[in-house]
């Protein structure tokens, strides 16, 4: 028997509300049948950012609403495009928008579940990080049940590294098994070079293609000092956000760098040694001498100067993009969540303690009824 659920994901990047309306067959078995991204406003991703910088209780519990809102909007959009009823749903899967990430004392994930619920009609599971937190967890990353379950492969290791707002990677074993997985945050993604590209341009959201940055010559020295930040000796289980890389780190490398282009240069090489670095530490691949291939996705995997930065710096692992494989990697972690919130419906562990160092396989997620 199969059921239709929606998944849905606001990440670090701030970009907007990711809905993928999947088909569920079992835990290993579930079928993307569409994606769609609503992008937040200029307005919309102000108000936001205002309330993880300096948000007090008055704008927390509106933007708590306004998240409720767009995600509800969203959900709606995607199932008008599919042309299919509120009441075909057999749940929506809702990971919010992260306001503060503190692990392992708190995270805070906004976007009311009573208003999609309201809204559409449809019960929902949200709140999925913070039981993980209270067994001990980091609450993150969560995507590799889903990348244990569904991405593996069945002939050997395969690393899956979504490049969001921060970036993070899960090196799974074998399709099908979520023993021995090692999951974990490698540091920062698009978040800073995102907010870089704003302080440089005011009139962008992003520098497409990472054009400006291919352009420009990195600060090396400067990488070197933001490296040795004590984030990149912790040995996983690790998680962090916009806390430590986001936007006052931005500014602080538009202080130091001056020259646009070799700002945004030095923003991407931080991501890319951040993250050649840590897999090179922390993985299997390079103590084994096995060939383990790279499925790259999220926002950072269409930044041309980032991923050709990557393969030169890790010329030993096969890396390609997540939809040569499978579908459009922007889809991912919608596709995930809507995973996890099934498994929460069945009373099954949506967790991988190894990635996230919590004291056993928990149940995640709150269910607010339809």
């Amino acid at each position: 028997m199969s059921e239709l659920g929606v998944g849905l994901m606001s990440g670090t990047s701030l970009d907007g509300v990711s809905a993928a309306l999947v088909r569920i067959r079992g835990r290993s078995s579930v079928e993307l049948l569409r994606f769609r991204t609503n992008p937040y406003s200029a307005d919309e991703r102000a108000a936001i950012g205002r309330a993880i910088r300096e948000g007090n209780p008055r704008d927390l519990a509106l933007i708590n609403v306004i998240l409720g809102e767009l995600l509800a909007r969203a959900t709606l959009d995607l199932l008008a495009e599919t042309k299919t009823a509120p009441q075909d749903l057999s749940f929506i899967a809702s990971h919010g928008q992260t306001i503060w990430h503190e692990p392992p004392r708190a995270t805070l994930q906004l976007g009311d579940p009573a208003v999609i619920a309201e809204r559409t009609g449809v019960r929902v599971v949200s709140d999925f990080r913070s039981r993980d937190v209270a067994a001990g967890g980091q609450g993150a990353p969560l995507v590799p049940v889903a990348d244990a379950l569904l991405f593996g492969r069945d002939e050997g290791p395969r690393a899956l590294l979504n490049i969001g707002g921060i970036a993070n990677v899960s090196w799974v074993p074998r399709r099908g098994d979520t023993d021995g997985v090692i999951a974990f945050d490698t540091g920062p993604g698009v978040a800073v070079i995102d907010a870089v590209a704003r302080l440089v341009d005011p009139t962008v959201r992003f520098d497409a293609g990472g054009a400006r940055a291919a352009r420009g010559k990195p600060e090396e020295k400067l990488v070197d000092e933001i490296l040795q930040d004590p984030f990149f000796t912790q040995q996983p289980p690790k998680s962090t956000g916009r806390e430590l890389f986001g936007d006052q780190l931005a500014a602080r490398l538009r202080e130091a760098v001056r020259n646009p282009d070799d700002c945004l240069a030095t923003a991407v090489r931080l991501t890319v040694r951040s993250v050649a670095e840590q897999l090179t530490k922390w993985l299997p691949q390079n103590r084994d001498g096995g060939q383990t291939d790279l499925l790259i996705s999220g926002g950072g995997a269409r930044n041309q100067t980032l991923v050709a930065g990557l393969k030169a710096a890790l010329p030993a692992w096969p890396i390609r993009h997540f939809s040569e494989v499978f579908f459009d990697g922007d889809a991912k972690e919608a596709v995930a969540f809507a995973l996890l919130g099934w498994l929460a419906l069945r009373g099954r562990p949506g967790n991988v303690p190894s990635a996230t160092g919590a004291r056993g396989f928990r149940i995640l997620g709150r269910i607010t009824p339809a």
